[in-house]
């Protein structure tokens, strides 16, 4: 079978693309062929962290790669079939831990087989979701679909150490469900922080501001601080709430200053009142494109991450999909013909 091309430079062409390509070639068995690899960025091609989710899946599916090195414009992936495994990797940097798993989770899961796995780099880094946000956030949205995780947070990574430790058992889907996810009714919300290497109060400080403008917006708010041991200064504060019809979560990491990190995320979280948040709504297209039934959920923005993803979602599936404007954001329909 040819592989399917696909413009890497698509979008806002960074990682993203890479993600979603290998992940629906896995789960539909399709090869794909990417070409253009971050064409636009200032260091063209892979980089180090984009290899290593696409090296563990290619262990998992026994997938023939072509072009898995550092700077290659140019991907190919041939999968085969799936096994059943219980890894230990190494990212050996602050590489993000929760983006490899962002390629692992539904891979596995939709190709309905299990992993175990153990991994080193880092839990809260720039430019990726915090561990907290996939642990309490993800999972919850996932879980409502038909894929199931767990994410155990042994031990913090930070940048530019790293060194954090993250267990994960990723269930094989079962029954996959379309979702509706349209506006937040609930007025509570759990603030979660966790910190290294940071002064108590200061920490403090930041979570009574993010305390203050939730109450200010009628969110009652049940907080928990931790401090944890870290091999580098560090802090995450992720502020989440669920209900029938939203899954939503803000976060954000220290990074050099702490100041206004807790306001930041509250005003995130405040503003983020339809059905699902901007992270959120690129995550829940790899599986609902194979639904059958239609999905909809409605976000406040549509960002390039989830143009990437539905652009690489219907070239792979031929899935339909619709965005439609609303007088305070978007509204998101998808429909799969796979039958995952």
């Amino acid at each position: 079978m040819e592989p399917i091309k696909i413009d890497g430079g698509f979008g806002e062409g960074g990682g993203q693309i890479i993600r979603s390509a290998v992940i629906f070639s896995a789960i539909t068995g399709k090869p794909v062929e990417i070409e253009n690899i971050r064409k636009n960025r200032k260091v063209p091609g892979l980089r180090p962290q984009h290899l290593l989710g696409v090296k563990i899946l290619s262990k998992i599916c026994q997938s023939k790669v072509e072009g898995l090195y550092v700077n290659s414009t140019s991907l190919k992936f041939f999968p085969s079939q799936g096994l059943n495994l219980d890894l230990q990797e190494d990212i050996g940097t602050a590489g993000s831990i929760p983006l490899i798993l962002q390629v692992l989770i539904p891979a596995v899961s939709l190709m309905k087989n299990s992993l175990k796995l153990s991994i080193i780099g880092g839990t809260d880094v720039p430019w990726s979701p915090t561990s907290d946000y996939t642990k309490y956030v993800l999972s919850e949205a996932f879980s409502r679909i038909g894929i199931n995780f767990t994410y155990n947070i042994k031990r913090r990574g930070y940048y530019p150490k790293g060194g954090g430790l993250v267990e994960t058992q990723i269930q094989p889907c079962k029954n996959l469900s379309s979702i509706s996810l349209t506006g937040r009714k609930t007025t509570f919300a759990k603030l979660l922080c966790a910190y290294s290497h940071i002064p108590k109060d200061m920490v403090e400080k930041e979570i009574q501001n993010a305390k203050a403008i939730l109450n200010k917006n009628g969110f009652d708010c049940e907080i928990s601080i931790t401090e944890e041991n870290a091999l580098d200064k560090g802090c995450s504060i992720l502020i989440f709430s669920h209900d029938t019809n939203s899954v939503i979560g803000s976060d954000g990491i220290y990074q050099k200053s702490l100041s206004g990190l807790g306001e930041t995320v509250a005003k995130k979280f405040i503003e983020s009142n339809l059905g699902v948040d901007l992270c959120l709504s690129d995550m829940l297209v790899v599986p609902l494109s194979l639904v059958k039934e239609t999905s909809v959920y409605r976000v406040k923005q549509i960002t390039k991450h989830l143009e990437t993803n539905l652009f690489v979602a219907s070239k792979i599936t031929g899935c339909k999909y619709g965005i439609g404007k609303l007088d305070d954001g978007f509204e998101v329909r998808i429909s799969g013909i796979l039958n995952a």
